[in-house]
């Protein structure tokens, strides 16, 4: 015995023996994305936009560094910080670490294909930072002298 199905309201039931495929849904900016979306898109950005990650990548973009080259590259970042972000960036898949068994072990880190993909937008946020830096330093400078004098 078939049930009989009622139109929702502002539908009209109609039988079809068509199965049409529902189409992938385009995005047509970035405050679409359904919320599942949104927390992976979020996930990407948190590890790119760190800045340590950022200048881990460009640092790599040279080619294959040991640990401490990057280290002394980076100047003031801590050992634990640094563990901490190439272990983000080998999880998602950025860079590969390959530990050749000497006295004491070598640790080689080189970017993979996505790394190599992220210098892109990497590179682009970084001269962007590079030439905005002053115009941020004059709008703190400003912002701090406008609070003190409230």
């Amino acid at each position: 015995m078939e049930k009989k199905q009622r139109a929702q309201e502002g539908t009209f039931m109609k039988p079809s023996h068509f199965k049409v495929p529902t189409p992938q849904r385009c995005f047509s900016s970035i405050s679409d994305l359904p919320p599942e979306v949104c927390q992976s898109v979020s996930d990407v950005l948190a590890r790119i936009g760190d800045k340590w990650s950022i200048l881990v990548i460009a640092m790599l973009s040279r080619g294959k560094m040991r640990f401490s080259e990057i280290k002394r590259s980076l100047g003031s970042i801590s050992q634990k910080v640094l563990t901490t972000t190439l272990r983000g960036l080998e999880r998602d898949g950025y860079l590969t670490r390959k530990v050749t068994p000497t006295i004491p072990p070598r640790v080689d880190y080189e970017l993979t294909e996505l790394g190599r993909d992220a210098l892109g937008p990497v590179t682009a946020l970084a001269k962007w930072a590079i030439s905005t830096r002053e115009r941020v330093e004059a709008a703190r400078t400003e912002f701090d002298r406008n609070t003190q004098s409230i």
